[in-house]
Order: C-alpha cells, then structure tokens, then sequence
C-alpha cells in the first residue's frame, strides 16, 4: 500500500502519479485524507484527556493524602474515561476504513514508466532472429497431439476446460525444463530455492496485493479460507512477513517452483486454443528484497536473469516495457519478456518481471534496520516469472518443430529429458 504520509505531504503529486494510470484517483485520495484528518483530530482529542486524566489522578492522590473528599475529581474522571474509550473505539473505526481504502489504491508508477494503454507500451530490446522453415510450421497443438505429448480433451473430461495434459515425453520435457530453471537460478545467480505451500491465507493474499483486487480471478476454499495460490510470489514474498531484517541479510534472493492457480476471469474466448491460457500451470519464480536505493539496479539484474534462460534455449525474444494503462495493479515498473511462436504467429508472455517499491513490504510489513540504531524501513521487492509454463514448452515446440513432425530438443536441457528429438509415438 501507499504511504499516508507522503499523500498527506504532497496530495497533488500523489494524484498525478495516480492518474497517469488512466482512471483519476483524486476522489478517493481525498476521501483518505478527510479520514486522516479526522483521526488526527480524534487522537488529538485522547491525548489531551488522558494528559489530563494523569494529572488529574495525582491531584486526587495529593487530596487523598491530606484527608479532603476527591468524589468529584474521581466522578469527573470516569467522564473523562468513558469519553477516550469512546475516542478510541473511534479511531480503531478510522483506522479500519483507512486501510480499506489503502488497499483499493494502486503502486505509484515510476517516471520512466511511458503513459497510456498496451499501445504505448515499448519494446526495449530483441534477441535473436524468427526460424526460417522450408514448411509451413505448425500450432503447438496440433505438434502435441501427433506427438501424443499434450492431451486436451482428456484433460478437459477431468477438469474442465484450461486444464490441459501433459504425457510421456512432454511431461518429461515439461519437468526438465523447470529443473533446468532452477539449476541455473541457484547455482549461477545466487538464489535460494524454496519449497511453499500451494494454498495460503487471505492475510497471505492480502500482503502482496491479490486480494482484495483480484479475489473473482483466485480459487478459494472457503470453510477453511484458504486460496489457492496464483504465483509463487505469494507465499514467497510473504516468507519474512512481520519480520525486522538486519541490513546484512539484503538483498535476500528467493526461488520457488509451483503450479499456479488462476481462474482468469474476464479472459473468455481470448487464447483458447492450445495452453496459451489455462488455469493451472506451472512457474518457477524469483523474488528479491532490496534496499530501496538498489531496487531499480535490481529489476535491470533480475530481468537478465530470466533473459539468460530464454537465450540458452534459443527462443527469438524482446522485452517490452508497459505502459502505465496496462501496469499491474501493485507493479511501480514491469518489463514483459515475449517469446515468438512461429506455429500461432505470436509473441507469448513468458516472464512478467516488477519492481513494487515499498508497496507490498507495507502490506506485509516488510523491513529492515539500515544500522544500529536507526530507524526501520521497509524492504523494496521485486519478482519475476523465470520462467512461466507452459508457454515456454508452447514456443519451444513452435521453434524446434521438423517437418517429418518430430521436435528437436534444445541441447542445454538434453541433460534433463535424455533426449535429441522428439519423435510420433510408435504405433
């Protein structure tokens, strides 16, 4: 969430950063400062009565000891007692409803961040060059099923639709891929790889922005109230919640895989062919705290990071950097990685990769003491998918397809699948 302070400080910077966002923000800031006004005046208020109600008790103290009747200092006193518990009961009201309001704002864009909708978002770099083919490639669909490796209607008789299979060989290439990712990310970039759990609380949720924002698009159990998780961002970044870090524990690098779980609302008939769009995949994600000096130095590492395992296997990439229309709710900056897929014809999203500030570290109170002595900040947190299923698998099948319909499998990741091609399964 947003510091109060800097919007009590500077309401009209605040507005503008907001507004570059497409939709003004002003009503509500002003709505959160009538709130913060009125719970100044009420503390206020409670510290000049409990003042009073401190002095006033020595008094009847002192008239006690010279033996005069304090009945009325204590009657008085009682007044002034009911009057701050009122006071209060009122100020845990506002404070409430100022929370409420915070969590409905979202992160302030950086300045470098372009304004407008996806059209104005910028393609900052490109790696490698679109395959030529000597055929006419085809859709990642149609190369798994002849393949036998991706199976949509069974999937689709178990689950539903989005729920796609992997088999034999696309399981395989699947769980080598990630295996892969992690390697890298632990043994060469210096991440710490963790193993969550798949299901968290709304507070979980709640302290890196999911809810109350996204609670239609997120699956819910809810006699035990418990989500199931959209990214492993989530619990990874909630890992230190409430925590007080020494200054010599930053940056902290994490990596996780996990399935993600999302019911993507609002996205019918977009990307239905195929696992383009689907509501369980899987995802190998990094998430850092930094200083906040370091933050943006660290988003440029981190973007990198995920580059390196596109290059590696030889996908055609560009970065894009969105725009302030189509930035996430809770991203400050956020570079999209897009892979080509010659079979659809597209770039797909393979890797979103954000700088959140100090947004989500205040959900989550997230901070660290600088130095001895001095005053706790809260953490600047990163994260970025390094690298999202199954897309990737989507894109490799796409570039690597023959024409005789085998696929050739990228040699960094022969290792893990201990296979050069994929070929049709023998009849």
């Amino acid at each position: 969430m947003l510091d109060l302070r800097a919007m009590r400080g500077d309401p009209d910077w605040v507005k503008a950063a907001l507004n570059r966002r497409g939709r003004p923000f002003g009503p509500v800031v002003d709505d959160l400062l009538v709130h913060d006004e009125e719970r100044r005046a009420a503390v206020s208020e409670a510290d000049n009565l409990k003042a009073l109600r401190n002095e006033v008790s020595r008094e009847i103290g002192d008239q006690k000891k010279r033996g005069e009747d304090a009945a009325d200092s204590v009657a008085r006193m009682r007044e002034v007692g009911d009057r701050i518990a009122e006071i209060d009961s009122t100020v845990a009201t506002i404070d409430e409803r100022i929370r409420e309001v915070l969590l409905t704002i979202p992160n302030l864009p950086l300045d470098e961040v372009p304004e407008g909708g996806e059209n104005a978002n910028h393609v900052v770099r490109s790696w490698g060059e679109p395959r030529s083919f000597s055929f006419v490639p085809r859709p990642h669909w149609e190369i798994g099923e002849a393949l036998g490796i991706i199976d949509l209607p069974r999937g689709s008789k178990i689950s539903g639709s989005g729920f796609p299979v992997l088999r034999r060989e696309g399981a395989l290439l699947q769980r080598g891929l990630i295996n892969f990712f992690l390697d890298v990310h632990t043994r060469e970039h210096g991440y710490e790889e963790l193993r969550v759990p798949y299901l968290v609380t709304s507070q979980t949720m709640t302290g890196t922005g999911q809810l109350p924002k996204f609670a239609e698009e997120a699956y819910r159990m809810e006699r035990e109230d418990l989500w199931l998780i959209p990214t492993a961002e989530v619990p990874v970044t909630n890992f230190h919640r409430d925590e007080l870090l020494s200054v010599d524990r930053l940056p902290v690098r994490y990596t996780a895989y996990s399935p993600c779980f999302r019911r993507e609302a609002g996205a019918a008939g977009k990307d239905t062919r195929g696992v383009l769009r689907v509501h369980q995949f899987d995802k190998v994600e990094l998430v850092r705290y930094e200083r906040p000096e370091r933050s943006r130095e660290a988003l440029e590492e981190l973007t990198r990071e995920a580059e390196t395992l596109l290059e590696r296997l030889g996908l055609t990439y560009r970065r894009v950097l969105l725009a302030t229309g189509d930035l996430g709710f809770n991203s400050a900056m956020t570079y999209d990685l897009e892979a080509w897929a010659p079979g659809v014809g597209k770039w797909l999203e393979v890797s979103s990769c954000s700088t959140f500030t100090d947004y989500q570290a205040r959900r989550a109170n997230l901070r660290f003491r600088p130095g001895s002595g001095e005053k706790p900040e809260h953490v600047h947190t990163l994260n970025g998918s390094a690298l999202a299923l199954p897309r990737v698998l989507a894109a490799l099948l796409e570039t690597y397809q023959e024409e005789d319909g085998s696929v050739t499998v990228p040699e960094p990741i022969r290792p893990y699948v201990g296979l050069e091609r994929i070929g049709p399964p023998a009849s």
